[in-house]
C-alpha cells in the first residue's frame, strides 16, 4: 500500500493512518477526545500518544466531559500517578478545563461538532500535496480555530496543535496525492 511517508514507521502508525487519520469525525465525544490527545502530544511525538491512547481513554472515563467536569483533587492525583498517561499536571488539568469549556460551546452551538466544523464550512478541505514537506504545520484556519478555542477557555490549543487536530479528525485531507488514502 502506498502511504504518506510518516505512516510507515510501524504497525500502530500504519493502522492509524489507514483507518483514522483524515477520516471526518462528527461525534462530539470523539472530537473532544482528539482535541485533548493532540494537546497531550505537545512537545512529544504522536506515536507516544497513540501507544498510550487506550490508557488515556480508561483514565479519563472515555473522555466523557460530564464525568470529567466532576474530577476533584483526589482524581487529579490519581491521574498524575498513572504511568499509562503523560503525567504532566498542566496537561491533566487542561482536560478538565477543556471539559468545562466544551459545555459552553455545546450550549452556544448545539453541539461541539457544529462548532468545530464551522471553521471549514462543514466539509473537509482536500489539499493536493505531492510531498510530505509541502504539508503545513498551521494555516489561517488553524490560527482562527486556536484563537477562538483559547478565547473560550480551552488549553493546549495552539495553532500547530489545532492543525494536527484538523488533520486527525478529517477537517483537512493532507494525505499526499500518491497515498492510497488520498481519494478515500
Amino acid at each position: 500500500m502506498n502511504r504518506c511517508g510518516w505512516a510507515n514507521k510501524d504497525q500502530l502508525y500504519m493502522d492509524y493512518h489507514d483507518h483514522e487519520w483524515g477520516v471526518p469525525v462528527y461525534d462530539d465525544r470523539l472530537l473532544f477526545e482528539f482535541l485533548n490527545l493532540e494537546g497531550a502530544q505537545a512537545g512529544l511525538s504522536w506515536h507516544t500518544i497513540l501507544k498510550k491512547r487506550e490508557n488515556y481513554r480508561v483514565a479519563f472515563d472515555h473522555f466523557d466531559p460530564e464525568k470529567i467536569i466532576q474530577y476533584d483533587e483526589k482524581k487529579i492525583e490519581e491521574l498524575l500517578s498513572n504511568e499509562g498517561i503523560i503525567r504532566n499536571k498542566l496537561k491533566v488539568n487542561a482536560v478538565i478545563t477543556n471539559a468545562k469549556a466544551y459545555f459552553n460551546v455545546v450550549n452556544e452551538f448545539g453541539s461541539f461538532s457544529k462548532y468545530i466544523w464551522s471553521f471549514v464550512d462543514g466539509k473537509p478541505i482536500k489539499n493536493h500535496f505531492r510531498e510530505l514537506s509541502d504539508v503545513p504545520t498551521s494555516t489561517e484556519i488553524s490560527d482562527k480555530l486556536s484563537k477562538d478555542l483559547k478565547k473560550r477557555g480551552f488549553k493546549f490549543v495552539g495553532s500547530t496543535i489545532c492543525y494536527a487536530y484538523m488533520e486527525a479528525v478529517g477537517m483537512v485531507n493532507d494525505h499526499i496525492i500518491t497515498c492510497d488514502c488520498y481519494n478515500k
